[in-house]
């Protein structure tokens, strides 16, 4: 299973996976960050295709063509703004982003997926902690998977010092990471 657990420090744009995860907020129709980065790379059309979904909910994800990215399909997720008074509930929306993009890939015909660090940036979402949430939810729907159609999963991070935190959560999730 540690086989198909990847990590990246770099941008999540430039990866050709089946579908990428934009931390988006909840209108969908754009904003800073990786949202941002997102919505340039995709070109115009992306934000035209965003439109009529409405914006989502946090904790949910919904899904669009890549358009001009070398992702087939993009899932908008929204995470949680993290608030201690809420930690609970911040972290069971923090993990219905990562299970809903995985449903999302699944329902999309499977293959590798690519995530940011949802919720770590302006969210302010304390580190260790949503990397401990990210990694336990994609280990279970890894262990879910029994037909194998989740063929990878990267977890892309902004910085050598996130790589840091999810080289360490990862280690200790799946013993045989290399």
């Amino acid at each position: 299973m540690a086989g198909r657990i990847k990590l990246h420090t770099g941008d999540i744009t430039k990866l050709k996976v089946d579908m990428i995860v934009n931390a988006a907020n909840n209108s969908l129709l754009g904003g800073g960050g990786v949202d941002g980065a997102i919505h340039r790379a995709a070109g115009p059309e992306l934000l035209k295709a965003c439109r009529p979904l409405r914006g989502c909910d946090t904790g949910d994800a919904k899904v669009t063509p890549g358009f001009e990215l070398p992702a087939k399909f993009v899932a908008h997720t929204v995470g949680p703004v993290y608030n201690s008074s809420r930690a609970e509930a911040c972290a069971r929306q923090l993990a219905s982003c990562y299970s809903r993009c995985l449903e999302l890939l699944l329902e999309n015909g499977g293959g590798e997926i690519a995530f940011p660090s949802i919720s770590c940036g302006v969210y302010g979402y304390p580190h260790e902690a949503a990397t401990e949430i990210a990694v336990k939810t994609i280990k279970k729907g890894l262990e879910n998977d029994k037909d194998g159609n989740i063929k990878g999963v990267t977890f892309v991070q902004f910085d050598s010092a996130m790589q840091d935190v999810y080289e360490k959560v990862v280690s200790r999730h799946f013993p045989d990471y290399a």
